[in-house]
């Protein structure tokens, strides 16, 4: 053999339709995560592929949004907390109840989201290796929120089982225990005044089986709004 014929590239091998085979479940996969993308607008594709396929390989919940969340995907061209996001975490998160904060990191990542901002919202509060989900809920939903009431508000919209756009119910314990957090974070609110607007919400939500609505709490004349 010459030395001519040794860096010769060999033939491309060349296949007619009936010769490939198409894995009958490829067609749907790529289906699913074609509209995956779609939906979560991910900062960077490929990391967030790498975590979808993962994902999907072990049984485990998505990184993938429940819809498309249009103004950000328009006008925003940073990674950044969404809504979205973050209920994405927390489908994710919420079933472990304490979750590790190296897990925290690496779901985050996962949504190409800036590292930063996990460590501003995580420095908010005296957290070790491992974080109370609901604490870290109401944390994010507090680097959306402009006040202490639209952060619950946020809360609201991602814990409650209505329909989007529905009442936003939660039960009272649960938005008892949002609101006197975000409040003790917050510093500056009395504790009386904490004290006597959930009073406030209690006499709504002994009305409404236990349950406290969004109109409930963003109706009440409060300087905390």
């Amino acid at each position: 053999m010459t030395e001519h014929e040794q860096t010769m590239p060999l033939p491309e091998t060349m296949f007619c339709a009936e010769q490939i085979r198409i894995p009958p479940e490829l067609p749907n996969i790529l289906k699913e995560f074609t509209k995956a993308a779609i939906r979560t607008q991910p900062h960077d594709v490929l990391q967030w592929s790498a975590a979808y396929f993962s994902a999907l390989s072990k049984g485990e919940t998505l990184p993938v949004k429940e819809r498309l969340e249009m103004p950000l995907a328009i006008e925003q061209t940073d990674a950044v907390l969404t809504l979205g996001l973050l209920k994405v975490l927390h489908k994710q998160l919420s079933p472990k109840g304490m979750v590790n904060v190296a897990e925290l990191k690496e779901k985050w990542k996962h949504l190409c989201l800036p590292e930063e901002q996990l460590e501003a919202i995580l420095q908010l509060d005296d957290f070790g290796e491992e974080v109370e989900w609901m604490k870290f809920l109401a944390l994010g939903c507090s680097a959306l929120g402009k006040s202490l009431l639209s952060s619950v508000k946020h809360a609201c919209e991602i814990l409650t089982k209505d329909p989007e756009g529905g009442a936003a119910c939660i039960p009272f314990e649960t938005f008892s225990f949002l609101y006197s957090y975000l409040a003790r974070i917050d510093g500056e609110i009395p504790k009386e005044e904490v004290e006597a607007f959930l009073h406030k919400i209690k006499e709504e939500a002994d009305k409404q089986s236990g349950m406290v609505l969004l109109r409930n709490f963003l109706s009440q004349a409060s300087t905390l709004f």
